[in-house]
């Protein structure tokens, strides 16, 4: 039977200054366009102001990273100067129902940034959400069902309208603070894949020859990996396999590595958790790992070397989450 998660769809990285952090993943070598973030007048007869959320994506054929931060009122100086505002329109009887919706955005990631700056958002693709969703329900994880919202498309797109079918698992112990939509490490969820003709308008060409999404790490506390274990083997119906003290979730192209605590320093050398449990680090491929090498340096970005060859930009150079190259 074809499984209903497939692979990664996209990680977030939370940060507490979006211009600060869109600087740094164009000297890491990614394309990343400008911002966007919902606007409101602050009072009748005023100008449109930014308020929520504001985020923006390196994007990949079948998968994107996020940048994502809080903006509340007084914020608008923080963010990168061409940030598109989007101004909120909608029928009055369904607007501030929009505007709650986008407030409780903001206080899950102004939470997430409590606890640390860094990935706090992994999400998973599925072709098929809706049979996902019922498979969850069954198994016992509950979720917020799925949602369904739509966003303007690039231009030049076949369509102007993108729609997004998502859904969010709710943990049923979370010590985050950051309410529904979460598990401990933070949010997790499964979207349906990306629209191959809409995300083949954007910018898939980056300098530094990434490819894709391939892999995100999660740490947590020994005596939690058995525990966690079975909750990801729920989520995405598979097995892991074993690989030195790390439990890899394989996907298509792609995986989840599952890793206790003690094993980090293994992984990624001089790296240490923020937080327990967390998401420490994500994997892109590239076309030229020399060439990644190269642009990395002179940029002036540190870089680490893997037991295994790969190369990683370390978690206090990359704003709280270790950046990882493989070739690929």
């Amino acid at each position: 039977m074809p499984h209903d998660t497939t692979r990664l769809h996209h990680v977030g990285h939370i940060v507490e200054n979006l211009a600060e952090a869109s600087v740094l993943y164009e000297r890491l070598g990614f394309v990343v366009p400008p911002p966007s973030c919902p606007a409101m007048p602050r009072s009748e007869g005023a100008a449109p102001e930014p308020f929520g959320a504001a985020n923006t994506h390196a994007d990949f054929p079948d998968s994107f990273l996020e940048l994502a931060t809080c903006v509340e009122e007084g914020d608008a100086g923080r963010l990168p100067a061409d940030t598109r505002l989007v101004p909120l329109e909608a029928p009055a009887e369904v607007l501030q129902q929009l505007v709650e919706r986008i407030g409780e955005t903001s206080a899950n990631l102004a939470a997430c940034l409590d606890r640390f700056q860094g990935l706090h958002i992994l999400m998973f693709s599925s072709p098929a959400i809706g049979e996902a969703a019922v498979r969850l329900t069954a198994a016992g994880v509950r979720h917020g069902g799925v949602n369904t919202v739509r966003r303007a498309a690039p231009s030049g797109a076949d369509s102007p309208v993108e729609t997004i079918r998502y859904l969010e698992i709710d943990g049923q112990e979370s010590n985050t603070g950051t309410g529904a939509g979460t598990v401990p490490e933070g949010r997790v969820g499964i979207v349906a894949d990306l629209d191959p003709g809409i995300q083949s308008a954007r910018h898939l060409d980056h300098p530094n020859g990434a490819t894709g999404l391939a892999e995100a790490t999660l740490c947590v506390a020994d005596e939690d990996l058995a525990a966690t274990h079975h909750r990801y083997a729920t989520y995405l119906d598979r097995s892991p396999r074993q690989e030195g003290q790390a439990l890899i979730f394989d996907l298509d192209g792609a995986a989840l590595r599952l890793i206790p605590s003690s094993a980090l320093p293994t992984t990624l050398p001089g790296e240490e958790p923020p937080a327990l449990p967390a998401l420490v680090a994500y994997t892109v491929t590239v076309r030229d790992l020399p060439l990644a090498r190269d642009l990395l340096h002179r940029n002036d970005v540190p870089v680490r070397e893997t037991q295994t060859g790969e190369l990683f930009v370390p978690a206090k150079a990359a704003l709280g989450t270790a950046i990882v190259f493989r070739a690929g």
